[in-house]
This record gives C-alpha cells, sequence and structure tokens, in this order.
C-alpha cells in the first residue's frame, strides 16, 4: 500500500467539505429596507407655503428659489422634490440639477439630509418654537442639449415650478397649498395659467409677480411661458395664444395661419361639446435655443418648436400637429385620465397600462383636428397616416412584443435612442394606439351604417360635467361601456385583440372601410418629401431597410430582417461611396430603381469608426413609398372623419 501523507489527507478533506470553488464564502444577510417617508394622506397641510423664484439670471441659466414651509409642531419633517411627472410618464424629475441647498429656521442653520432609500426626499428637524421653515437653493438648469433640456436663454424661458419646489411628504399634492411668485427679466412678457394678485405693485423690474394661491398639483400643472419677444393672441373668449421667440420676426403670422389655429377651437368645440376649464393658455415657444417640448396640462400647453412655425409655413408640417394633439390632452390625459395614472403625490409610481387611450386616442384626435382645422391640408394629413401605417404594419418587433407592453417604455428606456428600434419596438402606443381608434371608429360606422362614429365617443366619454376642473378617473371596463353604449359590439374582445397580443400585422381594416387602400409607390408623398427635409434624412425603409442622415451620411436606422441588415450593414455605419462615387442619398435612390432592370447589385463602401467595408447588396425591388389610395372616385369615410363640423 502506498504511503500517503498526512498533509495531502488533510487538504482531500477540505476539499469534499467546501463549495465547488474551494472556498467558503461569507454569507451576509441583507438589512431591512427601512421607508422613513410617510405616506400622502387626503388630508389638507397646515398653512400656506410661500414660494418665489429668481428667474432673471439668463445669462447663466440658473433660477434661484426661496421657499418659506409652515410648519405645526417640532420634530423629524420629510420634504419631497416631485419625481414622478405627468405627462412624463415616468420618474424624470432632475434633483441632481438642485444646487446650493440651505435650510433654516428663524436664523439658524438646521442643516438636512438626504433620505437613503428615496433619494428626492430631505429630512429636516424642526426646532422647538418654529413656526415655519426657510429653504434657499439654486436649481442650475442645462445650459446645451447634452445636459438635459435647456430651459432658459437670453430671450426666453420655462419655468416649470416641479423644477424649483419641494413639498411636505406625508399629503395629498392637491391639499397642500402655495402662494407663487415669479421675478422675471425686466420688460419680458409672459404667459400662465395662473391668476395675478391684483393690485400688486408693478414700478420696479425687481419686483416679482405674486399669483393667487393654489392648490400643489395645480401649481406643478401651470407653467409659466416668458420672453423678451412676446406676442398673445386671443383665439377664443377662453382660449389665448402665448408666442415667445427668438427674434421678433418669429412672432409674425398671416391672418390666415391664426384663422386655422382658431377654427382648432371651434372643432374642438364641437366635437368634445364642453369646456372643463375656465380659460387655457397654448404656451408657444418657437426656438432653436430653447428646447423643444410638447406637454400637456389641464389649462395650458407647453409647446416647443423650432425656428419657421409661422415664417415656414409650409415646410412645417408636421410641427403644426403638436398644438392640436397637447389640446386634446385638456380632455383625455388630464381631465379624464387612466385610473392607474393619478397619484396622490409625485413620489407614487405610476402605471402606464392605458396610454395606448391617454397618449393613442389624443393622438387621432390631434390628426383628425389638424385636418378639421386646416392647419394641416387632408392630403398631408393622409400622408402622414400612410407613413404611420406602414412603419408599424412591417415592424418585426411586433411578432414578440404586444402593444400593451410599449407602454412601460417610458420607465424602462427612459426615451434613450434604441439600437433596433424595429425589433425592439418603443413608445408605440401613441401611433399604434392612435391606429387602434381608427380601427374603433370604422367599426362604430360599419355596425351603424355611418349613424354613429367616435365623435359620439367623444363627447360621450369627454365631453362631461362641463366647468368640472378636477380630474374624473376611468377603466378599461368604463371604456368599454361607453362604446357599447354607442353600438352593442364584443368591444372588449376587439380592443384586447389588437393590445394585449402580439399580431404580425398591425391593425390596418380601417383603410379600406375608409375608402382607401395602404399600396408602395416608386414615387414619394409630398408629405414623405416634406418629413425628409424636416428630419434632414434619406428614408429607404421600404426597400433597401435604412434611413441615412444627410447632414453626415451615416445610418440612423437599419430594418430588422431587411436587405441592407442582410448585407451586414447596422445603425452609425457611415455611406462613403455608392458604386466607386461619393455617396449621395439622391444618387442612391436612383441607384434603387435602376437596379430593379439592370439587375446589379448595389456596392457600398461603408467606414465604422476606423474601419472600412465594402458591402453588396442585390435589392432589385425599386424604390417603395407607402401612400393611401382611393378606392373608386366617391368619397369615403375616412374623407367625412377628416372633413370640419358645421
Amino acid at each position: 500500500m502506498r504511503f500517503v501523507p498526512l498533509l495531502v489527507l488533510a487538504l482531500l478533506s477540505i476539499a469534499t467539505s467546501r463549495p465547488a470553488f474551494g472556498l467558503d464564502f461569507s454569507r451576509p444577510q441583507p438589512l431591512p429596507v427601512e421607508r422613513q417617508v410617510p405616506p400622502a394622506r387626503d388630508i389638507p397641510y397646515p398653512g400656506t407655503i410661500g414660494l418665489n423664484v429668481d428667474a432673471t439670471d439668463v445669462a447663466r441659466g440658473i433660477f434661484r428659489v426661496r421657499q418659506t414651509i409652515p410648519v405645526a409642531a417640532a420634530g423629524p419633517l420629510f420634504l419631497l422634490y416631485p419625481e414622478w411627472l405627468p405627462g412624463n410618464h415616468a420618474p424624470r424629475g432632475p434633483i441632481d440639477d438642485v444646487a446650493n441647498l440651505r435650510v433654516t429656521a428663524n436664523g439658524q442653520d438646521l442643516g438636512w439630509k438626504r433620505d437613503p432609500v428615496d433619494v428626492y426626499a430631505i429630512r429636516v428637524e424642526v426646532p422647538e418654537g418654529a413656526r415655519s421653515i426657510d429653504l434657499a437653493f439654486d436649481y442650475v438648469s442645462p445650459v446645451s442639449a447634452a445636459q438635459g433640456r435647456v430651459v432658459m436663454t437670453r430671450e426666453m424661458l420655462s419655468l416649470q415650478w416641479n423644477l424649483v419646489a419641494f413639498y411636505p411628504a406625508g399629503y395629498f399634492t392637491r391639499r397642500i397649498s402655495v402662494a407663487p411668485s415669479a421675478t422675471l427679466p425686466a420688460g419680458w412678457g409672459y404667459g400662465v395659467a395662473l391668476d395675478p394678485v391684483p393690485g400688486q405693485p408693478t414700478g420696479s423690474p425687481r419686483d416679482p409677480i405674486a399669483f393667487r394661491t393654489v392648490d400643489f398639483e395645480t401649481l406643478v400643472d401651470s407653467p409659466l411661458l416668458a420672453g423678451r419677444y412676446f406676442k398673445q393672441i386671443q383665439l377664443s373668449p377662453k382660449v389665448r395664444l402665448n408666442i415667445a421667440a427668438d427674434s421678433p420676426g418669429e412672432l409674425e403670422a398671416t391672418p390666415q395661419q391664426i384663422e386655422a389655429h382658431r377654427q382648432l377651437i371651434d372643432q374642438a368645440a364641437r366635437l368634445f361639446g364642453t369646456e372643463h376649464f375656465d380659460r387655457y393658455e397654448f404656451l408657444l415657444s418657437i426656438s432653436d435655443r430653447l428646447g423643444g417640448i410638447g406637454l400637456e396640462h389641464q389649462r395650458s400647453s407647453e409647446d416647443g418648436v423650432a425656428t419657421g412655425y409661422f415664417t415656414r409655413w409650409e415646410e412645417q408640417t408636421q410641427r403644426h400637429n403638436l398644438l392640436p394633439h397637447e389640446y386634446v390632452h385638456s380632455w383625455n390625459g388630464k381631465y379624464r385620465r387612466g385610473a392607474d395614472l393619478y397619484t396622490p403625490d409625485y413620489s407614487v409610481p405610476m402605471r402606464n397600462s392605458l396610454l395606448w387611450v391617454y397618449e393613442g386616442q389624443t393622438q387621432y384626435w390631434g390628426y383628425v383636428l389638424q385636418a378639421r382645422s386646416g392647419l394641416v391640408s387632408v392630403d398631408n394629413t393622409i400622408g402622414a397616416l400612410a407613413m404611420i401605417a406602414a412603419s408599424l404594419d412591417q415592424k418585426p418587433g411586433r411578432n414578440w412584443r404586444p402593444l400593451i407592453d410599449t407602454t412601460n417604455d417610458p420607465i424602462m428606456a427612459a426615451r434613450r435612442p434604441q439600437p433596433w428600434l424595429s425589433l425592439q419596438r418603443s413608445e408605440d402606443y401613441y401611433n399604434e394606439g392612435m391606429l387602434v381608434w381608427f380601427d374603433t371608429d370604422m367599426q362604430l360606422r360599419t355596425l351603424t351604417g355611418g349613424r354613429r362614429s367616435l365623435d359620439d365617443f367623444a363627447a360621450a366619454f369627454f365631453g362631461i360635467r362641463a366647468g368640472d376642473g378636477g380630474v374624473l378617473t376611468y377603466s378599461f371596463e368604463d371604456i368599454v361601456r361607453t362604446l357599447d353604449g354607442i353600438a352593442p359590439y364584443d368591444w372588449a374582445t376587439f380592443l384586447r385583440d389588437r393590445v394585449d397580443r402580439p399580431r404580425p400585422r398591425a391593425p390596418l381594416s380601417w383603410i379600406e372601410k375608409g375608402g382607401f387602400r395602404l399600396v408602395y409607390d416608386r414615387q414619394p408623398t409630398i408629405y414623405w418629401r416634406l418629413e425628409e427635409r424636416r428630419r434632414k434624412n434619406a428614408d429607404f425603409s421600404y426597400s433597401l431597410g435604412l434611413i441615412v442622415d444627410n447632414t453626415d451620411r451615416s445610418i440612423d436606422q437599419v430594418v430588422w430582417d431587411s436587405p441592407a441588415f442582410a448585407a451586414g450593414l447596422t445603425n452609425g455605419d457611415v455611406l462613403v461611396a455608392l458604386d466607386g462615387e461619393n455617396f449621395d442619398s439622391g444618387e442612391l435612390e436612383e441607384r434603387i430603381d435602376s437596379a430593379a432592370t439592370s439587375r446589379q447589385p448595389i456596392e457600398l463602401l461603408v467606414r465604422h469608426g476606423d474601419q472600412f467595408r465594402t458591402v453588396t447588396i442585390p435589392y432589385y425591388g425599386g424604390n417603395r413609398y407607402p401612400r393611401l389610395e382611393r378606392i373608386g372616385n366617391k368619397a369615403g369615410w375616412l374623407d367625412y372623419l377628416l372633413a370640419p363640423r358645421r
């Protein structure tokens, strides 16, 4: 028998008694997550918060904030910064831009501590005898798009109160009273859905503008737009268009352009039948410096577009959809809101399951009203619908991901660009949600012989309780019940089939019911060309399966399983040459057409980073651009849908 040393036996014994890796790992137990912040209660907060914002440092984009918060007793007080922001559908509160925060009471520095679990909460110890505490801080807003949305320039500013205010935890925000005021640069005009306190002095440029006391929820829902070059236009007795621009020339609008905006208000009133607001303020910024935006509010909307909104009217077709969309949101999304989206304060997560109604039907009415009002021609509206329908119908991602799951994208993807958009899908609840409602409209017309339509749903579901400035929530069952009252049908199955399940094709039965068919033509529509110019790209999605950025010849998107995908192209590739010549997107369009007859593959020299390669694409199908083609010579239901109401 061989002799085995005792040391070897000992090591073998240890090896057989320990984990496979040969180490006895430490295994700690996690510390419990202790939430200290009190939940919101539906009771009034004692006292009124004072809030003053000095917005005069436009050169550096700094808002200087002072808050006075009354307190009822000594002890710990939690203050919250708005995190889950309405209309963002996600936690977007930029608390990282809050700086120089100091908390005092009776001149004594109290200090503060951020909660380790709820980082949007700070804890303050209120001393005995204090009747209020004072907050002073700076909101250092982004000064470039790389840092976030620019909200202040030398010519204008966008004051969103949620950026510049804390509120006490433990209360519904609608039960917290605030007396806001703002100091603006001298001579600037402003628009806001708040009422100034009457009789206040205005002699000094440093005098703040004091507004009547409102609850914190209303304050957050009432942003302010101010500008050096500013104009107000009354569109109706209740609705006003406030415009701030980079230069005076951008404020100039023709009578016909203003009349189209007035018709928007008139057509919306005819559609919904009631107005639940006492007044409404469009806050339109026309700027290449202030960040663009489209954000809905109950009594106003933030509408930020690039220069040329009026001065290059014919080139700005898609941007004329913004105001109709945001205006509809006052009814759909702000007044009537999915029940799981309404929260007691801005620390409670919002759930987005009904965004295909909130955004999808708003998208639907936005396109309908842009045509009915004349903001966008019927032909260009139909061109836009063709582009949207084709895009959604040919997305490979629809084979695995249902529409309902895209309502989670604002939270999951944080609106970052997607590497494979056609496969991953993005926030399709906007446009595919719209197609679901086109399908619903045409189904209502089919069931009733054209006597009833989604117009009847709008009046029955949104146009109720005139003057009710609150929030009326709804459920899926409420939607089904209202549709059933217009035309009895199995609406629950109809909607669930289109929303809850993956579908290889988009909901497009409305097109033929409406008197058209979706076709692909060698020549694009006028709308397609307008969009290519606006986006500065060349779109070959339905031929090669790629979109080229014309500014730098890079590929914005490659469609999954397209000819370009099969050839190995990917997003970010730069197209250097076409068939041995310097690349030009116009030449590529011609080359795609000629390949259909010559049967010669398309050859591209491609650069990715510092690497070059030659790519050959054997595609011979010619250019393909979507359009809606009329069936026959008579007007169809889609024509009636887009026609103005009298």
